[in-house]
């Protein structure tokens, strides 16, 4: 595997497998990899020639500075990980790599992202969407893979898709026309908490709290079979809440469940009655002992 630090050092890289003919696998990630980010590693290494996987934390999708800081940081040890699972390049560029010069680009997402994530992280999108596209132009992949635990952010990179396709003028319009967007299965933990680079920061006692929430979740799926959507919805956000109070857990340990919403898996409007959707996904944050925690799970 080869661990490349610098663009032009890429751009070289990427050259040659294009002159061989190569297909090229992307996947974005922040590093700090689980098992998650390993499954997307090796569904890249199924589909492609050559697997480009990135390490870079992203400063400008961030809109808190504290969860910047605390934000996990293991490069060499993402790096055994990556060698030991097949990747063929390792992208860990410095932010002065990545943005040479100030990013001001605007994207319009539309209703996707005025919802859940939306208002809770303003411009964090934005900064999504600016790595990715900065990720696209310079790997130039036939496809690029993306966990479903952050499920909105597959319908943001879908739509900047749309968007890009739209610039006829764009240098790289056919690799945008033809890339694939390859969303992947989450991966639990035994207990069903969702993996996540954030869970190296709960501590033991919360980590053993925290499965709770997909089992609250799975309840759900379960009610929804009798009851509407607006009585599921209130139910998770009640159980949450109240979970330490009726389990006797200590206060520290509580739940703070900043949104849980029923939508629509395409348009991610919420919907009020189950057949509004022809697929339907709930998706939730919830906050534990400092740590943010998303997670989603499938109605219909």
């Amino acid at each position: 595997m080869k661990v490349i630090k610098t663009v032009a050092e890429l751009r070289a890289e990427i050259s040659a497998a294009k002159q061989q003919n190569k297909t090229i696998g992307l996947v974005p990630t922040m590093g700090a990899l689980h098992e998650g980010h390993l499954s997307l590693i090796h569904k890249a290494k199924e589909q492609n020639d050559l697997v480009v996987v990135s390490v870079f934390v992203n400063p400008i999708q961030f809109n808190n500075k504290e969860d910047l800081e605390k934000y996990p940081r293991k490069v060499e040890d993402d790096c055994a990980l990556l060698e030991s699972n097949g990747a063929d390049v390792a992208f860990v560029p410095s932010v002065d790599e990545m943005y040479p010069e100030p990013v001001n680009d605007v994207y319009d997402f539309g209703p996707v992202a005025e919802v859940m994530e939306g208002p809770q992280r303003p411009g964090h999108f934005n900064g999504v969407a600016i790595v990715v596209r900065r990720l696209f132009d310079l790997v130039e992949p036939n496809r690029a893979y993306f966990g479903e635990k952050d499920f909105q952010q597959i319908a943001i990179i879908r739509r900047l898709l749309e968007i890009m396709r739209s610039e006829t003028c764009h240098p790289n319009i056919e690799m945008y026309r033809n890339l694939e967007l390859v969303p992947c299965p989450i991966v639990r933990a035994e207990d069903g908490l969702a993996l996540s680079s954030r869970n190296a920061r709960l501590s033991k006692e919360a980590r053993n709290v925290a499965p709770n929430i997909y089992a609250t979740l799975q309840q759900a799926v379960e009610m929804s079979e009798c009851e509407d959507v607006e009585d599921v919805k209130q139910w998770v956000m009640d159980t949450l809440e109240s979970f330490h109070e009726v389990n006797d857990i200590p206060e520290e340990l509580r739940f703070e469940p900043e949104y849980f919403e029923i939508v629509d898996d395409t348009t991610l409007q919420p919907i009020s009655r189950w057949e509004d959707a022809k697929g339907v996904v709930g998706c939730i944050t919830v906050w534990l002992t400092g740590v943010r925690l998303i997670d989603m799970i499938r109605f219909r």
